[in-house]
């Protein structure tokens, strides 16, 4: 198996990274945070023009073709420079509604083409930006729901992360939405995302450590400081191979694994990243703390470390 990117995979990356470096993301996570959208809708319209919406919708509805893996290089990018919205959970409304015609030829070109952002949750539970999302997917004991609407925001841990309950009943679309699909798309959305999260955790913190001096050199020149960065390196080069494995596959428990492994190495980096900023890094006004609180949100979003090894061991038992 083929675990290395070719040419045009890299240089949709490289593309894509370069578009949102120009973008001043953390300005726009900001602004996010505290409900303003206008910034991060013209990102969002940006990204989609980059195909990256249109990589998990099927050609017969404006999209690009399934493609796991270029979404997850997509998504690698995405998460390294914090792009806020609910970006995972379009393209789970993707999965879902690729199965549940006449709903697919309804909504998913606008998904395709980032005229509309999608959310998806099990009713009772919270949405991701169901302020902000157009299309409010909720899964019912009875079926897929089209939500009419959504209540108040509540806080999470990463203020980019806006959380709403959406409102019961709506519009039936399916009785039988396709969950396997669905799930395994976000998990491996969510494992992209923190992978990038992790990258851009570390780089910063090499940054950091290159410039903070104590007696007299670089704390960086330490070889303690040396260690923690290394094994952050290990750990997430390590996630990389299952990231792009489990999208060849997309295997649920291959998938499992690639997100506790990409997850858990995110928040690794993201506690050595901590640690090596000292004070400073606590704070909120510092641009580090934007992916701090990512890392641990994507920890359990779309299935906790212990669900996740559940899955790879009950995969594991029907081999």
């Amino acid at each position: 198996m083929r675990f290395l990117l070719d040419a045009e995979q890299r240089a949709f990356a490289e593309s894509l990274g370069a578009m949102l470096t120009s973008a001043d993301t953390p300005s726009v996570v900001r602004d996010w945070s505290r409900g303003e959208h206008a910034g991060g809708r013209a990102l969002w319209s940006r990204v989609a023009d980059a195909g990256v919406f249109a990589l998990a919708v099927p050609e017969e509805y404006g999209g690009l073709g399934v493609r796991p893996v270029e979404l997850a290089v997509a998504f690698v990018e995405l998460g390294r420079h914090a792009v806020p919205g609910p970006l995972v959970e379009t393209v789970t409304a993707a999965a879902l509604l690729s199965e549940t015609d006449p709903a697919a030829k309804r909504l998913l070109p606008a998904l395709a083409s980032g005229e509309a952002m999608a959310t998806v949750a099990h009713e009772g539970s919270y949405a991701l930006d169901g302020d902000v999302a157009g299309t409010r997917l909720a899964l019912a004991p009875d079926g897929l729901h089209l939500s009419p609407g959504h209540g108040p925001i509540r806080p999470s841990l990463d203020p980019a992360r806006r959380l709403t309950p959406l409102t019961p009943g709506g519009e039936l679309l399916t009785p039988a939405p396709p969950l396997g699909r669905a799930l395994a798309t976000a998990r491996l959305a969510t494992a992209a995302q923190a992978l990038g999260v992790g990258l851009a955790l570390l780089d910063k913190t090499v940054a950091h450590v290159v410039q903070r001096t104590q007696f007299g050199v670089p704390i960086g020149s330490f070889q303690a400081v040396k260690h923690r960065l290394a094994d952050a390196k290990i750990a997430l080069e390590f996630a990389r191979p299952l990231l792009f494995g489990a999208a060849l596959t997309m295997d649920p428990a291959d998938v499992a694994a690639a997100k506790v492994r990409a997850c858990e190495a995110a928040y690794t980096t993201a506690r050595t990243a901590l640690q090596l900023h000292g004070a400073i890094g606590y704070t909120a006004e510092y641009e580090l703390s934007l992916w701090l609180t990512k890392a641990r949100a994507l920890r359990t979003a779309w299935g906790s470390p212990r669900e996740c090894r559940d899955t790879v061991i009950q995969g594991g038992d029907r081999q």
